[in-house]
């Protein structure tokens, strides 16, 4: 196997438990490294760290798959897709492989039933692409694998967008029931894989809160929040998204469902300035991800406070705020100090009920914080 080594003892995450190592930090030792090489890491004392796939064109320059030398071939791949599948709790609707923390660097698995799509994001990933379809057929049985290589992160590694089935046959959007809930899924066209799975434990904690009471759904997506508020028998449901398709969808799903919700399409802060009246019993807050890049952060934290402030001033006293974010970058203690000062402006007191994170199927590797991108909080207003 080749190696490459650091170019200093200086601190660098990857010394720390860190699978990423960076250009920048590595010294190729004059070596001529393809993409999707299987490429030991070691120290400026030669100690290793580990086996990783090589990418020459990212800034990622190395993704650990094993701590001990390995190669990255067919046995590897077999044994590491087994265990990621073994390690998650029967069902229909789930993630099968959570990219590094599967120890399967730029691969994304979710099934759907007996549909499976899978997101290959990175050049090391890319060449076992055939290899993980043919595992995937002989012990899932799917009946049908959908590549979703359309994320715009594969650009990084030199990778070409694109959507296909493994048939060849285009994957016609179908009705599919999560969680007791049908929705109407375009999982060739539709955001990330399809549906947001990892929220849909929320979307049943959160209607646990919902019976009786007058339920408002901000950045509703498909529905999830709203229909399983719904059908837990809140008073009234109302949704808003900024995506004409996605209001458009979340109608379809509630008719189908034979579930009265109501579903909007606004800018959720210009509709809680034109609504600033309203008052609700129930508010969900899912906003998509606000800090993309360590530029964003200042601006993703107060649009956050924004958000979660005007939704509190709209609590009826004892009401239940469920907010959420999805950026990798603000942290579960940035998040809840976030909430503490818009409670302080809006001058109510919150208390925590709940703080909530990733579902188990969506793992969070400890000394890889990029891991954990999903936190939230279900609060009440006194």
């Amino acid at each position: 196997m080749k190696f490459v080594r650091l170019k200093s003892s200086r601190p660098c995450r990857v010394l720390s438990g860190h699978p990423w190592a960076f250009a920048g930090e590595i010294d190729r030792q004059n070596q001529k490294l393809e993409d999707g090489d299987c490429v030991e890491l070691r120290d400026v004392r030669g100690r290793s760290l580990g086996s990783g796939l090589w990418s020459n064109r990212s800034q990622i320059a190395w993704r650990r798959y094993a701590r001990e030398m390995r190669l990255f071939d067919r046995k590897f791949l077999r044994e590491a897709l087994s265990s990621a599948v073994s390690r998650r709790s029967p069902g229909q609707y789930r993630r099968l492989v959570w990219s590094e923390a599967d120890h399967l660097p730029g691969l994304v698995v979710d099934q759907f039933d007996r549909a499976i799509v899978v997101q290959v994001l990175t050049a090391g990933m890319a060449c076992a692409q055939n290899e993980i379809a043919l595992w995937l057929k002989d012990n899932l049985s799917p009946r049908e694998i959908i590549f979703r290589n359309d994320a715009a992160s594969r650009q990084y590694d030199g990778l070409e967008l694109e959507v296909h089935t493994e048939s060849g046959d285009p994957f016609v959007p179908d009705w599919f029931n999560i969680e007791g809930v049908e929705y109407f899924l375009d999982l060739s066209g539709g955001q990330k894989t399809g549906f947001y799975l990892d929220q849909r434990e929320q979307h049943l904690q959160v209607a646990k809160y919902a019976h009786g009471r007058r339920a408002l759904d901000g950045f509703c997506n498909q529905g999830g929040f709203s229909l399983q508020m719904a059908r837990a028998g809140a008073a009234s449901v109302e949704g808003i998204d900024s995506s004409e398709e996605c209001v458009t969808a979340a109608a379809r799903n509630a008719e189908r469902n034979k579930l009265a919700a109501k579903f909007t399409r606004a800018n959720m802060f210009d509709w809680f300035t034109e609504n600033r009246t309203q008052k609700f019993d129930l508010i969900v807050l899912d906003p998509p991800p606000f800090a993309k890049n360590k530029e964003a952060m200042a601006g993703a934290m107060r649009g956050y406070k924004e958000l979660n402030l005007r939704a509190l001033r709209l609590l009826n006293p004892g009401g239940i705020l469920a907010t959420y974010s999805c950026s990798q970058r603000v942290s579960t203690s940035d998040f809840l100090a976030m909430l503490g000062d818009a409670a302080a402006d809006a001058k109510r007191e919150a208390r925590v009920l709940e703080i909530t994170g990733q579902p188990s199927d969506h793992p969070v590797l400890l000394n890889f914080p990029e891991s954990h991108y999903l936190k939230g909080a279900i609060l009440q207003a006194e």
